[in-house]
């Protein structure tokens, strides 16, 4: 035996220590760092594919690596892009620059600057004001645009609304049954996204973790973030979409759903009285009103914007509605394909 070896043999096994093998993302993606800013470079992941550009950007509090496990998925459609907003996983962290605008001009930078030709923008949540303020402002730079459960709405806020929140407080407890779980583990990533998984009903990819939370000796550490960058983020958002001037295709693949007969279907539940089910009738009449008021905004300005529900899908409808969401897509860039020929 070599000095060397009896070296890491004593090293790996000395007070019961185990040695960790460092993880690799074995994802099959290239990632750059493109500047967008003096001092300021955005994660660019490219998983390849062939076709139509498509950049998908992930909501708050992710990085690109959201999409791991999607994103390969339409390569035979398109060529697939991911940005890492600034702020978060191997983007730069500056001082400032967090408010909408500049976030859309971040995105417009890569564009520029890597440089992709008329993409098709594919946003989750939050990246939902992103990819407005760009339709507004870039439509000529764009062919089309994917709303991710992204269309809400700062200024029509479901909880701000007291007439709905107190009609969801009144919805039968088993309509919606919360999954019996154990508790939260963070002894190591396999592990975390096990119980994290079992709370949010899908499981996150693993690269997706590791690049949003340190890696403490194989446990699960700290949000790589700052409080800081998520509280300027939030307070950068603009309260009021506007989508005037927007001249690409728009297509918003949304949780949700239309008549109560939907929901029941869809979770299974069968109202115990007359007074359950018309809790339930109330709650749903209220919810069209209020989400109702996002969707109006869409086609008031983009009338031709194709709208499809996904009953209790839940926010991350790529994940929870993976196969429906991704049919939705590929038919859709088809069609603008067709289009633009």
């Amino acid at each position: 035996m070599t000095p060397r070896l009896l070296v890491a043999l004593l090293a790996s096994s000395l007070l019961g220590v185990q040695a960790v093998t460092p993880w690799k993302d074995r994802a099959d993606h290239r990632v750059t760092l493109v500047t967008v800013q003096e001092g300021v470079q955005l994660e660019v992941v490219d998983w390849g594919g062939s076709g139509r550009a498509v950049i998908l950007l992930a909501g708050s509090g992710h990085t690109a690596h959201v999409f791991d496990e999607f994103a390969p998925k339409l390569k035979a459609c398109c060529h697939v892009y991911g940005i890492t907003r600034r702020g978060y996983g191997a983007s730069s962290r500056p001082p400032s620059g967090y408010d909408d605008q500049r976030l859309a001009d971040d995105v417009f930078e890569v564009l520029q600057n890597v440089p992709i030709k008329a993409p098709v923008l594919v946003g989750h949540s939050m990246s939902g004001g992103e990819m407005t303020t760009l339709g507004r402002q870039h439509s000529d730079r764009l062919a089309g645009l994917v709303y991710l459960d992204a269309l809400g709405d700062l200024e029509d806020d479901p909880p701000a609304d007291k007439e709905w929140l107190a009609l969801q407080q009144k919805l039968p407890a088993g309509l919606q049954p919360s999954p019996t779980c154990e508790a939260e583990d963070r002894s190591s990533f396999a592990a975390y996204r096990r119980t994290l998984g079992c709370r949010m009903g899908f499981l996150l990819p693993e690269s997706e973790l590791r690049h949003g939370f340190e890696d403490v000796g194989g446990r699960v550490g700290p949000f790589k973030t700052p409080e800081w960058v998520r509280r300027a983020i939030g307070q950068g958002q603009v309260f009021r979409r506007d989508y005037s001037n927007i001249r690409v295709p728009v297509l918003a693949l949304m949780n949700g759903v239309d008549t109560t007969e939907e929901w029941l279907t869809a979770s299974g539940y069968q109202p115990k009285s007359d007074a359950e089910r018309e809790a339930i009738d109330r709650f749903m009449a209220r919810s069209r009103i209020v989400f109702g008021r996002w969707e109006t905004k869409l086609r008031q300005h983009v009338p031709d914007a194709r709208i499809v529900h996904y009953p209790l899908a839940g926010h991350f409808v790529f994940l929870t509605r993976e196969a429906e969401v991704l049919r939705e897509i590929h038919a859709w860039v088809a069609r603008i394909d067709a289009r633009t020929r």
